[in-house]
This record gives structure tokens, sequence and C-alpha cells, in this order.
């Protein structure tokens, strides 16, 4: 019997004449955790969605080989009843939905044709206890943290025997306690002779966890690297992964000539209605002319809910508090007022409210500054939106083939390029960037952080919120540390390290 679970031979997929996969060869043995890695693009979602059928057979070239036997999966379905599962970034549950109906929605505890709810509830507390998830399977999903959440799709697939798991980006989203969390469960799983597929961009998790590791490039398979033969480390999978090695993945500003202040924030405070509480208290800030700002805290500290109340307040928090812009005190009523005052946000949630998926490029880019390539009589000159498009397309390295590509259709790389010309278009003086590498691959993040660089050349002024300490280390001037809605502290970049920033973070 061979020691491969899956074998995966020679698979090819197109798309309109371009080839996302090109004769990929993948094999992964029983029992281990096999990470899968590549640049946004490279091909890794989609050949798992080949494997678990939402890519048909007949769609694609080559063969699945699973336990043995050549698959042909017609649909999800066909793959799941195989014994294969996968969760993706974007979880498939039901947030009014208690757990318990989420774990056996579609498969069902039923007594002559009647669901026995008494059965299903005290399964789903055996099913839990499996992944070490210590809640009421009573209570509604979306009552429910992120990385609870996440264990419990994971427990949905263990509920129907599942013999390899694959899980797309799972830390994405995650704090570092539930990102260890969910590692030492698939670590646990293995122990259960249960196989992992994992793709990830943090190669920290991946030379952490994985047995073997799959680099995709272009499409392509480039190597696989063996954890038993000391293969895998940060140099090798980089290289492999961009063809290239990145001797520093921050790129240095060869001047750093700072100018006025250009924002400040002064006793800010803010209380959200919804949740009835302070959320923001006595923020003191500021900004100076051709710096970039690191803010940096833990999941909840606030910094999301910071940049918001600066950009025109879309949720409508209660304010208080003094902000000036080039030193004129300003008080915005909508988003609208701080675009005009020359600042603009690039939201941490690209796929939700950062971009239309549904349209193509150059509709996102002009959508943020329609006057400027508008008629006289408000009617858009399709003309100079091309233009426009094809210049950011350009200019950010796009990678797609024109600009009529819908933006759903781009990998999460692209897609953050997308999203940074939409505002980059309507010329802002002070860029807000939340979370501007998110789930995006190391090379893209290379090219996120040149264009940063570029932009302060220009004399532009950024502020950059961000979870990934080294992001915030290696791209800051200046540090300001947030926690239960309040800046612990400002540390210049040359005296910030991961120990002192986690120290603010946590007080």
């Amino acid at each position: 019997m061979s020691e491969y679970i899956l074998e995966m031979d020679q698979i090819t997929k197109d798309f309109s004449g371009v080839k996302a996969l090109n004769n990929v060869n993948f094999k992964v043995k029983k029992g281990e955790i096999h990470c899968l890695v590549g640049e946004n693009g490279a091909g890794k979602s989609t050949l798992m969605k080949v494997l678990s059928g939402v890519y048909p057979y007949g769609t694609y070239e080559g063969n699945i080989i699973f336990e043995g036997s050549i698959q042909q999966f017609s649909k999800i379905n066909d793959s799941v009843d195989a014994g294969i599962a996968i969760i993706y970034q974007e979880l498939a549950l039901f947030p009014d939905l208690s757990v318990y109906e989420n774990l056996f929605i579609g498969n069902e505890i039923q007594s002559r044709g009647v669901v026995n709810w008494n059965d299903t509830i005290q399964a789903s507390k055996s099913i839990l206890e499996k992944v070490n998830l210590k809640v009421n399977p009573e209570i509604l999903v979306k009552d429910l943290g992120v990385g609870q959440q996440q264990l419990i799709e994971i427990a949905k697939a263990l509920s129907k025997e599942v013999k390899l798991l694959i899980l797309d980006e799972p830390t994405a989203a995650l704090n570092e306690d539930d990102s260890e969390n969910l590692l030492k469960l698939l670590r646990e799983l293995k122990k259960q002779g249960i196989t992992s597929i994992m793709i990830s961009h943090k190669l920290k998790e991946v030379i952490a966890i994985s047995d073997s590791a799959t680099v995709l490039r272009d499409g392509n398979t480039i190597c696989t690297l063996a954890a038993s033969k000391g293969e895998i480390s940060e140099n090798t999978i980089i290289k492999n992964m961009v063809g290239r090695e990145i001797s520093d993945i921050y790129p240095k500003r060869d001047k750093k000539t700072f100018g006025d202040k250009i924002l400040e924030v002064s006793n800010w405070s803010a209380y959200d209605s919804q949740l009835g509480k302070l959320i923001l208290k006595d923020i003191q800030f500021h900004v100076n002319k051709g710096e970039i700002i690191g803010i940096a805290g833990l999941m909840g500290a606030g910094r999301t809910e910071l940049a918001q109340s600066i950009f025109g307040n879309p949720k409508s928090y209660k304010l208080q508090g003094e902000l000036k812009v080039n030193g004129t005190r300003k008080n915005f009523k909508h988003t609208s007022d701080a675009i005009k005052a020359g600042i603009a946000y690039v939201t941490e949630d690209r796929k939700g409210d950062g971009l239309f998926l549904t349209q193509d490029i150059k509709n996102n880019i002009s959508i943020g500054n329609l006057k400027a390539i508008a008629e006289l009589s408000g009617v858009i000159n399709e003309n100079e939106e091309i233009k426009v498009a094809d210049e950011y397309k350009k200019d950010l390295t796009i990678k797609a083939s024109s600009i009529n590509q819908l933006v759903g259709n781009l990998s999460g790389g692209n897609q953050q390029k997308v999203s940074l010309g939409k505002w980059l278009f309507v010329k802002p003086n002070i860029l807000i960037l939340d979370e501007p590498t998110r789930g995006i691959d190391v090379g893209a993040k290379f090219e996120i952080y040149s264009i940063m660089n570029s932009l302060i050349d220009e004399g532009m002024s950024i502020i950059m919120i961000s979870s990934e300490l080294g992001e915030v280390l290696g791209m800051s001037d200046r540090i300001y540390v947030m926690a239960e809605g309040e800046i612990k502290g400002e540390i210049l970049a040359e005296d910030a390290s991961q120990e002192n920033i986690m120290h603010l973070a946590t007080k």
C-alpha cells in the first residue's frame, strides 16, 4: 500500500486560456501535516478547489488519487463523502444558529425522519471536546470569537469522519494565542491519524508545524521540502516562492526627513452607543509630514475604531476631543469630509467593505474620485477612466489580464493593490492603512512596503495599523501602542523591540 494518502498527478487548470495550474504534482503522506505555500496567484487555492470538487472532474486535466483510487469528484459532497474536508479563510458558519445546529446542518441525527435534538446536543459536546473547545453547544455562533468559530469549523469536519483536513489560511484573522491553539490542535489530530494540508503565508507557522512543505509558483510545482531533512527554513521557502532571495523584506528608505505636524489628535474619546461603552479614551497622538506611524496592539485594543473615528466616523460614535489637519481644527460629519481634508483609509476588510468584488479593476479604482473623470455634464469620461486605471495598474504592478478583470478573481495581494489604487486616486496627504498586508504573501508584502516608501518619498504621511510586530518594527518611524482603547506609549523605531511593544500592549 502506498505511503501517500493523496497524489495529484499532472493537474492542469485553465481560466479563459490562462493556465492557473500547469502540470502540478502534489503528494501528501498519510498522517502528516503538509503545508502548501506560494505567492498570491501561485495556484494554491485553485489546486485545493480541484481536490475538493469545487472545480469538478472534466474541468481540469490530470488525476486525483486518494487512498489508492482515482477520484472523479463532480461536486463538493463527493469529496466530503470520501473523507476530505476543506475549511476556507471565510468561515462557512450560520451566525444566528447555535453551535450544535452548525455542527450537524446537512448531517442531522434523525429518528424516523425527525431530528433528534437531544442526541444532537450530546453528540456536539463530544465533538467539541475533540477540538478542546469548552462552550455550551446551545450558544449562538455569532456570540463566539473568531478563534472559537474556527474550531467549530474543524469540529464540523470531524463530525463527518474526515481523513484529510484542508485549511486555507486558518490563522489569518486569529490573534497569537488562538493561532497557537489551532496549531496545537493540528498536532493532536495528527496523533489521531488525521492528515492535514495547510495553506499559509505565515512562514514562522509553516516552519513550526509542517512535516513537509510544497512550494507553488505561477501555477507550477517548484519543490517539496522535508522537515526531517532540515530543508524547511524561511530563506529556502522565500527563495523558491519568489524565485529570488529577499535579504530584507522591509526595504529601507535612504533619507528620513520629516516636516511639520500634518495631523494632531488631542483628548480624543469615542463612545459606542450599540456596545454601550467608551471604546477610545483620551487619545493623544500626532503625525508629521513624510512619516510612517505604526499603531500596534492586540486584537480589540481599539486601533481600527481609532482609524474610523478619524476618517469621518462612519460608525457614528459619539466623539469628544480635537482633531487638526495642517494646524486647522476639523469636525468631520462624514467620510467625504475627511477625504476633502486629504485623508484616505484603506480598510482591513478589503473583501467586505473595501472593494466591489463583482466589478472590474477599472471601476474599483475610479469609484473613489469620480468627479476627477467626469465631464461638466456629470457623465463619466470612459477614456479618462481607462487611462487612470491603466496608470495605477502599471504603477502598482497589479497582476491581471487587463483592467477589465473582475476584482473578485484577483489574488489577495492584487486585490490589496486595487484597494490602495482606489484611495491613491483621491490624492490624499494622509493615508491610513489598516492591516495592509493581511492574508498576502511575502513577495506581495515586499511590493506593498516598497509602494509605501515611494509614497513617503513623494511627501505623503502614513498611519499603519498592524498586528504583525515585525511589520510595525520594520516599517515605522514612530510607534504608538494601544490597549483597551488607550494609547499606552510612544516609542521611536530605533528604540522599539517586540518585548517593549508587548509590554505596553498588555498593560
